[in-house]
């Protein structure tokens, strides 16, 4: 193994990840709907779906959660609470709040530190 590549992986295993449960749906519910739409197979489509449920990831769904991501929600005037549900994650259990969509960080700066994914990589 290079070196580079164990100081990823042991930068990697030092982050604990959260997430709200709703990723799971939304992972199922997306790449269901490639796989109707023939962009994937069914057999990748089971595969992908494996493969989200075994990262190690805590997903976290309780009322607080809820009621804070529908405050950050109305604070940021979003029409819905599903990006806000990982805002309000940040905020009541995280670090950083990592995304890779620049606007998303942008609108959320204020309310949580923000980071790339390239913040899992590093130690």
């Amino acid at each position: 193994m290079r070196p580079d590549r164990r100081r990823r992986d042991r930068g990697a295993a030092e982050h604990r990840l959260v997430a709200p449960t709703l990723v799971r749906s939304q992972a199922l519910s997306a790449l269901y709907e490639a796989a109707r739409r023939s962009e994937i197979s069914a057999a990748e489509e089971l595969e992908r779906v494996t493969r989200i449920n075994s990262l190690k990831v805590r997903f976290l769904g309780d009322k607080v959660l809820k009621r804070t991501a529908r405050r950050v929600a109305d604070h940021l005037g979003w029409a819905t609470t599903f990006d806000a549900e990982f805002v309000a994650l940040t905020q009541l259990q995280a670090d950083a709040f990592i995304t890779s969509d620049s606007e998303l960080a942008r609108a959320v700066s204020d309310l949580v530190e923000t980071a790339t994914i390239d913040a899992l990589r590093t130690a």
